[in-house]
């Protein structure tokens, strides 16, 4: 184990403060009673989501690295646990909506007890790789989790007839753009033997790598994803009424669940409305459609008379495209009608996009040791591949070779599409 240079730990130091000050940053408007809801077994309260990633650094780095550390609350262990086996029992997910105790203040009370402890162990002798490894880990998990705070909050929230807004002090003010949407244009993009995958420069979850060599056919993709208004088309032409367009598991849920739009869309009097982060709102039809499932993706891409991308096309395409667009930093937390005319717009940012591959692993990928071998591997069967981020994703955590993964009937994530073909 090495030391960790001054200037990399101070670095480090900093990127710790601002990750976590942000967590809470983000949810400073909402009121106690907002902390605990759970409508369904899929989301979580915003309270278990800031206890959890606290319990990440307590268990892994306070617990492992400090000396006759005792933890603020033995009973944490188990309720904050959320999914590792290896580590011993955990409380049921479904349940996590009907912990009343901790109260609000005892869980940032949490917060501020072991910010301060992994504080005092960075500016410590005890400081190595190791360790620094382990907390940027910790960091980029509780980037994941702000993620899902949103999505969460959005989705418990829909279920209120007031339809509340994410911001109870005051909306975002989120102008409608007078720019024109892009034509939607087909570019060829070269095929053959590429590289796809993480090259392990940087921090990368273990599901990213290695970078290794697949053949592609050539292809076309699209210059930017499908709108609303290009939604809207399909389901008028009777989208979910044909059975031709959709995946045999996709036209059962159509049938057994009613599906006949995009979560949280609402047509009042023949006019479509859209629960936003921000209430209510009539939809933006030049923005880019978004929550809808991977079954929904597959048949507008039939109905359309082209195809979703693989990961790989979808990764070999954007590999030169800079990592810009609508994120979580810009407190929009939805996606915009601003389009900037590049060959491939709105690739980063705005909506997570549906690829058709399956989540697997990569060629001699291996998980990492102990523990933290849970964190993705284990949950490689029955998802589906998104890439590029979206209006809820940190910029600063978003990469290429980012492999997001849902299962294919899901659609709180915020999921869009991006449209494929052959040449």
């Amino acid at each position: 184990m090495k030391c960790v240079e001054t200037q990399v730990k101070n670095k480090l130091i900093e990127r710790y403060t601002t990750i976590r000050k942000y967590s809470e940053e983000l949810v400073r408007h909402l009121n106690t009673e907002d902390y605990i809801i759970q409508a369904d077994t899929h989301v979580s309260p915003i309270k278990w989501h800031l206890s959890h990633t606290t319990w990440f650094f307590e268990t892994f780095i306070l617990e492992s690295y400090k000396p006759a550390y005792k933890p603020f609350n033995p009973a944490y262990r188990t309720l904050f646990n959320s999914y590792y086996e290896t580590l011993g029992s955990y409380h049921p997910r479904n349940y996590r909506g009907l912990i009343s105790r901790p109260t609000v203040s005892e869980m940032y009370e949490y917060r501020t007890h072991v910010d301060s402890l992994i504080i005092e162990l960075m500016n410590s002798d005890a400081f190595n790789t190791d360790m620094s490894s382990l907390i940027e880990m910790g960091l980029q998990h509780e980037q994941q989790h702000q993620e899902l705070i949103l999505m969460d909050t959005k989705y418990n929230f829909s279920f209120n007839p007031l339809y509340p807004s994410f911001h109870s002090h005051g909306e975002v003010n989120k102008e409608q753009s007078k720019m024109k949407v892009p034509d939607l244009i087909f570019h060829r993009v070269e095929g053959g033997l590429v590289e796809v995958g993480h090259n392990g420069e940087g921090f990368s979850f273990d599901n990213e790598g290695p970078r290794h060599k697949v053949w592609l056919e050539s292809y076309t993709l699209a210059n930017r994803p499908v709108t609303n208004a290009e939604y809207t088309a399909f389901i008028k032409d009777g989208g979910y009424q044909n059975p031709e367009y959709w995946l045999s598991d996709g036209w059962n849920l159509v049938k057994n669940e009613g599906w006949e739009k995009p979560l949280y869309w609402i047509e009042k009097e023949g006019v479509w409305f859209y629960f936003t982060m921000f209430g209510l709102q009539k939809i933006n039809m030049n923005e880019p459609v978004v929550h809808v499932s991977f079954y929904e993706a597959d048949a507008y891409a039939r109905w359309a008379g082209k195809r979703l991308p693989t990961e790989q096309e979808w990764e070999h395409a954007m590999q030169e495209v800079i990592i810009e667009g609508e994120f979580m930093e810009a407190n929009l937390f939805e996606p915009t009608d601003v389009y900037t005319e590049k060959k491939f717009d709105k690739a980063f940012g705005d909506v997570w996009e549906w690829t058709r591959s399956p989540y697997v692993p990569y060629p001699e990928s291996k998980p990492l040791d102990g523990t933290l071998g849970e964190y993705n591997a284990k949950f490689m069967s029955n998802q589906i591949i998104l890439k590029g981020g979206s209006s809820v994703t940190p910029q600063t955590h978003i990469r290429v070779t980012y492999r997001n993964f849902f299962h294919p009937h899901m659609k709180w994530q915020y999921s869009g599409i991006r449209l494929a073909g052959r040449i």
